[in-house]
Order: structure tokens, then sequence, then C-alpha cells
């Protein structure tokens, strides 16, 4: 969960330290509320009393108040207060979003008497006209959750206020308290502060409240959500209502990125924003513009949607600003026009982007280049740059995190015409063309000194030789790449090039929690062992390529550049597999069961229907709908509800065969494929094992439940031709056994499609 925003500005250096005190001590907050931020980037000392009004503990976050006046405190964790302390605070001012306190030492003086809490509109809180200062706020519930601030259990609620959203976090744990806050209109009081993205540019509104206490409710709410009437997935929209009072503004600024129809970025000295607009007509990036919108907040970053544009004559391109991975990491550069340098790992074209992936400071990002529209024409041909080159590339910064205290948030960079990149230095000379040169080199000298020069052209062709098999070898791992190869076996060749490569030492793959792959020397003591990291995109290393040499020699230049060929190959190899598992697992696969989705049942319905068409085969389809699962949900609540579908479905298929196909269709429904079924009677059987698989009840958290289901089968051809027919069959017989139920709970009959009762 994200921390509050207003705890961590000090440590993750958003507040710049000053060096020198101002030589006047400040003694009234009043005097330090109405310092600037470039009078309080001096770091003047304070020394002032006021009156605690929000502390969290084993935190660093301290709010205080004296008459109109607040503020923001940094005070370390051991200093130990509540709300309604009177406090002395030593410290030094600095400089943030608004001047705060660096704290050096608070004592507590006595317990006193909060401030008398001001009425808040959303307005003047979005304006930070209330900042820090102890405000109420009436508004409705719409959202009450517990979530996890560091190790401590915080309950977070979002109110919907007349103008916006306001997110409040208040410490607590009880959770049975929160239930009572859906859709009820409260009044809180707690004290104001802001929610900022990675330019601590202003993106929400957020108080800090230190009990439940600080809630109240003035109108319960009118009825339980949970006993709502349940709606259509495809109706929700009918209940959609959105009143938006946000006014239109004008900005200017340099354009530095523009993608016809779909965004562009403004900038202006070291601010910038993105912009949605649906303009096509032509924009000169490095032209100034005024563009027209209303502000909003997507995905955390401040964005003006609905951007109409009236660009200027006047052209004042923005020079990039040079950035490290890590400058970049910071999210300090979002949408910022920045360049950075990199080595190309490889290139991908895909349909409508030119991808490059490079390596800078031992990390990965992407360099991406959009196709420009031609009018149905393929794009041009993509810039082929050779893997090793060293690029710098210029664009625009785009995060994949809002988040400004998460540490190293991965980036890409949004290209904006091919030449954005350009190479600084060619690949390492250990290349085809540079050997090949070499060779006819040798060549010539053979011819010229003739029998004295045999000697050296044997060495030279076998070098020449060992350099193309390099190239065929590494060719080859990267079309296994991308091919259906194991990853181990993939891992295995690119270890053996490296041996080869290191005159046959001994080479090995260790993966990050995984298998250690290659050929480990049973006396790797007695050897010098040379590592090289397989890094990741992000986070921590996936491995490490290993290599055992001779304990005689010393550690070579030439050692590091072959393990770091290999080191690249695996980084592409592992991050490549992980992606197209993860996402093929998704495609075909119920998250919360694991077992088959709608989806996967589907394509594997299609292709038995067609296997069953050319051999005039048959097959069966069992529906199954769990019996008052909403019931487990009202009474038991939802995670207790999963794992009830959980339980159901293991149980469930642990009654089939192998080669029946078990899918979660949605919600409480399930179907079961019987692909080897020779007659109705054998689906029939198969469907009453899996109704009598719950009769025995499932044991969940202390808890008993007993579970029950209606099922119902089809048979092709006999039910349905097509995979809706058979689905729609096997439906009707289910709701038939449904309604049966119903009426004669002891009947056991497995109903068929013939049966005429519908819901």
């Amino acid at each position: 969960m994200k921390r509050f925003h207003f705890a961590g500005l000090v440590a993750l250096g958003w507040i710049p330290v000053a060096c020198a005190a101002a030589p006047v001590t400040l003694t009234s907050l009043h005097e330090i509320h109405a310092l600037s931020n470039a009078e309080a980037g001096k770091a003047p000392s304070v020394a002032f009393e006021a009156t605690v009004t929000y502390r969290r503990q084993g935190e660093t976050t301290l709010f205080v108040q004296d008459g109109d006046a607040a503020i923001y405190v940094w005070a370390s964790p051991e200093f130990k207060m509540v709300p309604g302390d009177r406090v002395l605070v030593r410290g030094k001012a600095q400089a943030s979003f608004r001047p705060i306190v660096f704290a050096d030492y608070v004592t507590v003086l006595h317990h006193g008497v909060l401030p008398r809490p001001v009425s808040a509109t959303f307005d003047e809180l979005v304006r930070s006209q209330r900042d820090c200062m102890r405000v109420t706020v009436r508004a409705k519930v719409q959202s009450a959750d517990l979530v996890l601030s560091g190790d401590q259990v915080t309950a977070r609620v979002q109110l919907l206020a007349d103008g916006g959203l306001i997110d409040v976090y208040i410490n607590s744990g009880n959770a049975t308290a929160l239930n009572a806050l859906l859709d009820a209109d409260v009044e809180v009081t707690g004290v104001a502060s802001g929610r900022f993205d990675g330019k601590m540019q202003h993106t929400g509104v957020q108080l800090a409240l230190p009990s439940l206490a600080d809630v109240k409710i003035v109108r319960p709410a009118q009825s339980n959500p949970w006993t709502l009437p349940v709606t259509e997935l495809d109706e929700i929209l009918d209940k959609y209502h959105v009143t938006n009072f946000s006014r239109r503004v004008r900005v200017h600024g340099t354009i530095t990125y523009y993608q016809p129809g779909t965004a562009l970025v403004l900038q202006s000295g070291p601010k910038s924003l993105s912009v949605m607009t649906a303009v096509e007509e032509p924009l000169r990036v490095g032209g100034e513009a005024d563009v027209t919108g209303f502000p909003e907040v997507h995905d955390g970053f401040l964005v003006l949607a609905g951007g109409e544009v009236q660009q200027s004559s006047v052209y004042a391109p923005i020079a990039p600003r040079p950035g490290t991975w890590r400058q970049l990491s910071s999210s300090k550069s979002a949408f910022d026009l920045v360049s950075i340098e990199g080595k190309v790992v490889t290139e991908v074209r895909e349909g409508s982007q030119d991808e490059y992936v490079l390596l800078s400071d031992g990390q990965m990002f992407s360099a991406i280049d959009h196709h420009t529209e031609t009018g149905g024409a393929p794009p041009a041909p993509m810039r082929q740059i050779p893997p090793g080159s060293m690029v710098r590339v210029t664009g625009i910064c785009v995060l994949e995190n809002s988040n400004p205290f998460d540490r190293e948030v991965p980036f890409d960079i949004l290209m904006r015409v091919p030449g954005d990149m350009v190479v600084i230095a060619g690949p390492p000379l250990l290349n085809v063309r540079n050997l090949l040169l070499l060779a006819a080199l040798l060549l010539v000298m053979v011819v010229a000194f003739g029998a004295r020069s045999w000697a050296l052209e044997r060495k030279v062709r076998r070098q020449t030789a060992a350099a193309a098999a390099l190239e065929i070898r590494r060719s080859r791992i990267l079309e296994d790449i991308n091919g259906v190869r194991p990853l181990a076996e993939v891992l295995e060749e690119i270890t053996e090039m490296v041996s080869v490569e290191l005159s046959g030492a001994p080479c090995w793959c260790e993966v990050a929690d995984g298998a250690r792959l290659g050929h480990f020397p049973p006396d790797a003591g007695n050897l010098r062992i040379v590592r090289e990291a397989i890094p990741a995109r992000s986070g921590p290393p996936l491995g490490a390529i290993l290599a055992g040499l001779s304990s005689r020699g010393g550690p070579n230049s030439g050692e590091r550049e072959v393990l770091s060929m290999g080191a690249e190959l695996a980084t592409l190899t592992i991050e490549t597999r992980r992606l197209y598992s993860d996402l093929r697992h998704r495609s075909e696969f119920d998250l919360l069961t694991d077992i088959h989705n709608r989806f996967s049942l589907e394509t594997q319905l299609d292709a038995q229907i067609g296997y069953a068409r050319e051999n005039a085969a048959v097959f069966g389809l069992v529906y199954i709908d769990l019996d008052n699962f909403k019931n487990v949900n009202d009474l038991h609540g939802h995670r207790i509800g999963d794992q009830y579908l959980q339980k159901v479905a293991l149980r469930m298929k642990r009654q089939l065969r192998p080669s029946d196909l078990l899918a979660r269709l949605g919600g409480d429904e399930f179907a079961v494929l019987v692909p080897l079924a020779r007659n109705r009677s054998e689906v029939e059987e198969i469907a009453r094992r899996l109704e009598h698989s719950l009769d025995e009840p499932f044991f969940i958290e202390e808890q008993t439940m007993q579970a029950s289901a209606s099922v119902g089968v089809a048979l092709y051809p006999a039910d349905g031709f097509t995979r809706d027919s058979l689905l729609s069959a096997a439906d009707a017989a289910m709701y038939a056994a449904k309604n049966a139920k119903r009426k004669t709970p002891q009947s056991e009959g497995i109903p068929t499609p013939n049966s005429k009762n519908r819901r």
C-alpha cells in the first residue's frame, strides 16, 4: 500500500537540506508559516511552541498548529507524543511544497486542548488554503478498507465531497466499524494534506485522522450495499451519473512530443504536462503553443484532458536534459524532454511501434518510436542498429508509477523521430565484419610471404572459423529465445557459448531462486571464479553467469566482455520466457481457482467439434451451477467465498479423468468437457460424480459449510452442432435440474437438454 504522501518527503530527498543557518531564530509558528520557499530553503533556525494535531507512531509524520497557523514537521519516531500535547519544537525550516520544519528536538510541555477545527470545502482543500490545518469536512463514504502502511494496519476511507474525492487515512485497524460507513453521510475531523506526483505537483486531497472517533455518521446509508439487487454486468452504465463543474484552463509552453489524435506534451522551464487531445492537424515539435482543456488526474499523473491547440509562429525548441538511469527512475522527470546514453541489447518491431531495449548503469529500459500513420501503407523499415552499439536517445520520460516515494520506478523513453537515437560508438571490435577484414588482410600476407606464412594462415583460419561459429551460435540462440525450446536448454546453450569463448573453461548459470545449469566443476574451490550478474529490466538481478578459470592467470577485460555478452543474452531469454508464460497462463486459466477459464473452454470445445466432425465421434459437456453461493458471500464475506470456490474446484477436479477439462465460466458457474464419451450415460455418470463430490461439508477458517450444485449435460451431436448450441443445451438442462430441486429435493436425476423448464 502507498504510504502517506507527506510521510517521507525529507527521507527520499525531495526537501533540500541547507548547510548554512540564518542568523535569527524564528520563535513563532506564524513567522515560519509566512516564509516563502526561497526563504525556507536557507534553513533558518526555529524554536516555537504549538499543539500536536496528528502523530503517526513509528513514522516521521507530525502536524502541529498554533491558532490559525499550521505546519508539517519531520520528527524522528523516537519523539513520543499524542494529539493535544503542547510541544516545543527546535530545528530548521526547509523548502518543500510549502515550507516545513526539520526537527532536531521535540519536547512535550503539557497536554492541552486540540485547536478548534474549521469547516472546509473541497475547493479550499484542493487549493491548499487549509494546508496542515485541523478541519471538518462533510461528505459521503464511497469505500472503506484496511490497508498496510509500512508495518502498521491503517484504515483508508474515500469520501465523495461536493467537488471531488478525498482520501482519508485513520490510525485504526477496526474492520467492523468500517463496514457501517459505506454510503453513509459523515463528518470527519482531521488534518488536511495533499497528494503529489513524482514532480511534487498537487494531484489530490487527503486527510489524516488520529482515530475512528473523529468520524461521525451524520446520516446512515439508506440500505445495506450487500442487499442491493444484482445488476447484469453489461447494464451497470445505467446507474452512471456525473456532474462535473471543472473549469477549462489555458496553458502555454513548447511542444516537445506529439502523437496526432492521441497526446502531446508541453514543457515550460522545469515543468511539463501531458495533454490528451483528439487534434490530428500537423503540429511542429519545438514550437510554442497555447492549449486549453480540463485538469484531470490519470493513473496518479496530472494531465490536461480534451486538449485544443493553437500553435504560435514562435519556434523555441527545448534542449533535452541529460540524465542517468538512476536519475530518470527517481520519478522526478515524468514527461520531461531528456536524453540518456545506453548500449543496445536488442530491437523489436511491433505493429504500432519500434522498440529498442537498452542497458544503462546495469539496468534495462526501452526507447520507443511510434509509427506515423501512412494511410494504410506499411511503415518505413525499422532502423537497424547493431547490438552492442552505444547510443544517445532523446525523448519524453514516461514512468510506470506516479508515487514519488517509490524508488527506482521503471520508465520508457518516447522518441519523437527516428533521429532521436544517435549512435555514439559502434559495437565492440569482436564482430563478424572486422574479423572478415582481418582474414582478407592475412590472406594477402600469405600470398606475399608464401611458405613462411603458411603456419600463420592456419592460425588465422582457425580464429575466423571460431568467430563465425560464435556468430552462428549466437544467432541460433536468438532464434531459440523466440521459439519453443525449453528455457533451461537455451540457458545451457549460452553457457556452452561462453565456455567456448573462454577456451573450454567450465561455465554455468545460477538462476535466482532456481536451478544451476551448465558445467559446474567438482574442483571449483581450486579455480578462479569470475561472476557476471544477469541484469533485470527492473528489480534485483535474475541470476548470474559464472566461469571457473585457472588460478595461475590474472583477470583481463576479455573475460568480462564474454561473460557480459552471455549475461545480456540470458537477460533477454529469461525476461522473454517469463513474459510469454505469464501472458499465456493469464489468457487460459482462471486466476482464482487455477482451472481453465471460459476462453480456454470455448477454444477446446471448438477443436473437439472439429475433431468429432472429421471422425464421426461423440463427446459430452457438463454444466455446473453452485446452489445458494450468494449466501456464502453475504454471510461470510468475499474472502471466504473465494476460498469456497477454490475448494469446490479442487474437489470436482479430483472426480475427473486426465482427458476431461474443468473450466470456470464465471462467478459460481463451471463446465466440464468430456471428450472420451461413448454415450449419454457415461456423461451423466460423470455429472453425478461431480454433483455428489460436494456432499461432504467444507471446513474453511473454523467454519463448516455445506455445498451443493445443479448440473446439466449435453451430448454432441444429439443436442447441438455448434459451441453455442451445446452450451445453451447444457445450461438449459442445468436450470431444469435447479427447478426440479426446488420442487423435489430428493430428485437425483441428471436432466438433459430435452427438459423444457427454463428460468
